[in-house]
């Protein structure tokens, strides 16, 4: 075998072998993440820090409440629930909003996401209304701006209207006491 075909083996076993590489290094990165029991739905986003996106939404027709917009936030800590009928962790932690909503320091409004308006009305029917406000996202475009990755998500914005924290996934038992009120008695301090 001649030098040139050596090193041109040389250089088909790295590139065969860099996809394990990339591998073994992300998988390292996940282990030490899990290991340092660090909150998991703790997704940093790049609108923390930021005002809330600009949004005007109508409401859930014959529900009873109002529709939703950025103007809704300002003035009050806010939990901004995004959530959908179809949606199976979005009712886990239904009771958990019914608690939060029971707190009058906050208020807790919901984007109904891509869902069937008869549908969020018959699930809000069936589980109760938490929400001071809804607004219908049925193209998800509001989601967007948000930059919502699927539901549920809540998002607690400071009485200025500023993004304070976002959660992702369900606010269960667990998390309701030991992140999301800490946050919400944090905001409310600030």
């Amino acid at each position: 075998m001649s030098g040139t075909e050596a090193a041109g083996l040389g250089r088909r076993r790295l590139v065969l072998l860099l996809p394990l590489v990339f591998f073994a290094v992300l998988a390292g990165i996940f282990l030490v993440r899990l290991e340092s029991g660090g909150d998991v739905s703790d997704i940093p986003s790049a609108l923390v820090g930021k005002p809330a996106p600009d949004f005007s939404l109508p409401g859930l027709d014959a529900l009873g409440v109002p529709g939703l917009g950025r103007a809704d936030l300002a003035g009050k800590v806010t939990l901004v629930n995004v959530f959908a009928s179809w949606c199976g962790p979005c009712r886990a932690e239904h009771p958990q909003l019914a608690v939060l909503a029971a707190d009058k320091r906050i208020q807790v409004v919901g984007i109904n996401y891509k869902d069937v308006p008869e549908n969020a009305r018959r699930f809000l029917g069936q589980l109760g209304n938490p929400y001071a406000a809804v607004g219908v996202d049925s193209k998800g475009r509001a989601a967007i701006d948000w930059g919502v990755y699927g539901v549920p998500e809540t998002f607690l914005i400071g009485k200025d209207g500023t993004i304070l924290k976002k959660f992702i996934g369900p606010i269960l038992p667990e998390n309701l006491d030991t992140t999301v009120k800490p946050a919400i008695e944090s905001a409310l301090a600030g």
